[in-house]
């Protein structure tokens, strides 16, 4: 199927879930392999592109026509780039590429398919690579200090952290949180809080304490926490 820019909201959202079900249950990737490769493709490759393609009149044929069964494909060079940065045994091609001939159904790519889309992929993000300010960090930092400093963060399920943050990317509009990483992952900690732990236990000062420790505002952090729960909770569905 052919796509058109900006990429729809369906197909942003199929390309996200086919992002996280390849690297989560498919590869077994780690956490952090899965949203730095999410960070690579649905916030600055999809967001990319069409400055890329207007700069470019004579675009990759991966681009050229630009089809879902690429866009898979590139989903899974942004989990192999992750990989090769985090993983001290780095995906292999060969994975990726089994992965893909089981999962791509409308189209076929070679290893020498993975490796041009690696070079493709690499120019539209201009070799910027760089995956120190994803917010899965900081909120994998923010939960050990909590659990350091108080029993009560023992209830906040690191599971359903991971849950909301994966929620996030379904839409571009909810996923523009994780251009304020630090903030979103105190955000995303507090709205763990609130749902995991229960009301009669919430003695704890969660929002002052995350001012303390990110500087940021408690006013700021409740707002996007109602903007998240508003989000998971009463969510808005692409037309598909």
């Amino acid at each position: 199927m052919e796509v058109s820019l900006p990429v729809p909201a369906y197909v942003r959202r199929h390309l996200v879930e086919f992002l996280v079900e390849s690297s989560s249950l498919q590869l077994l990737a780690s956490p952090i392999v899965k949203y730095t490769a999410l960070s690579f493709f649905a916030d600055r490759f999809l967001t990319s592109l069409p400055c890329f393609l207007q700069r470019n009149t004579t675009p990759n044929w991966l681009l050229n026509p630009l089809r879902e069964s690429n866009l898979q494909l590139f989903a899974l060079i942004s989990i192999w780039i992750s990989s090769k940065i985090h993983d001290t045994s780095p995906l292999s091609v060969n994975s990726l590429k089994s992965l893909g001939d089981n999962l791509i159904v409308d189209q076929h790519f070679t290893t020498r398919d993975f490796a041009e889309a690696e070079l493709v992929f690499m120019e539209v993000l201009r070799f910027e690579i760089g995956a120190s300010q994803i917010a899965f960090q900081f909120l994998e930092d923010l939960l050990i200090q909590f659990r350091e400093l108080s029993r009560i963060g023992e209830l906040v399920s690191f599971n359903l952290c991971t849950e909301i943050m994966d929620l996030l990317y379904e839409t571009e509009e909810i996923s523009e949180l994780f251009f304020t990483p630090y903030a979103l992952a105190a955000s995303v900690l507090v709205t763990a809080y609130v749902l995991s732990v229960p009301k009669q236990r919430w003695e704890f000062p969660v929002l002052p304490w995350v001012k303390f420790v990110t500087s940021y505002e408690e006013e700021d952090i409740g707002e996007m926490v109602a903007h998240i729960l508003k989000h998971i909770l009463c969510p808005k569905m692409p037309i598909q």
